[in-house]
């Protein structure tokens, strides 16, 4: 019975609290609050957008740029080397000429290049390579140019580039039997690629500034 007493009697007093924690009409204070409402404002902006319809709308298109080299040193230089290689510093062909102008490693000792083990990962050695060759082809050849070039040899107009280019590929002394030949002993290398071929397609580059050395000796 004390018990049940107990219950009756503590009944009233948790509907009490429970009505009084629910309350919905429970006022809360918020002057301790601060918003500036400057900052969500749409006071003199403009909220009417006109969306383009389908055939008003222009896409926006991207402009792409082609670096012209044009007949320059720089041109013939790149020219020469995406023709042997497609530029790619790192390639070895089938015959085991590597970079992205072709050395033979013979050609690289004969430069004083001896450790070519990093040659292909050296891509300012590849090109000290390329300018240390070709100033001294431009040696070799220096009288072939000065008689040669602007005359006519094998149905192709000899130009200094050209010679250059096709010193690049069989070595300067098949170039100077090609020019003494008339154009009769020809050289092609393991591609096919020949001396005429070169001197044709790379024809009339601006190689005057190539200073023509004996010594082409590279560090390494």
């Amino acid at each position: 019975m004390k018990k049940r007493f107990y219950f009756i009697a503590v009944l009233p007093v948790v509907a009490l609290l429970v009505g009084t924690g629910f309350n919905a009409k429970t006022d809360y204070d918020f002057s301790s609050y601060s918003i500036e409402k400057s900052l969500y404002s749409t006071e003199g902006l403009e909220l009417n957008f006109d969306v383009p319809t389908e055939t008003e709308f222009v896409p926006v298109t991207t402009r792409k740029f082609n670096l012209f080299l044009g007949k320059s040193f720089l041109g013939f230089k790149e020219a020469l080397g995406f023709k042997e290689s497609r530029g790619d510093y790192h390639i070895v062909n089938n015959y085991g000429y590597m970079g992205k102008y072709q050395f033979s490693r013979s050609t690289l000792n004969m430069m004083g290049l001896k450790d070519t083990e990093n040659f292909l990962y050296d891509a300012r050695q590849q090109e000290a390579a390329f300018s240390a060759y070709t100033s001294f082809n431009k040696w070799v050849l220096r009288k072939d140019i000065k008689h040669y070039a602007g005359k006519t040899i094998g149905g192709v107009k000899v130009t200094e580039s050209g010679i250059l280019a096709a010193a690049h590929l069989a070595g300067p002394g098949n170039v100077k039997k090609f020019l003494r030949s008339s154009g009769e002993n020809r050289f092609s290398d393991a591609n096919g690629a020949s001396i005429r071929y070169y001197m044709k397609k790379f024809s009339g580059y601006d190689t005057s500034h190539i200073v023509a050395k004996r010594k082409h000796k590279l560090v390494g």
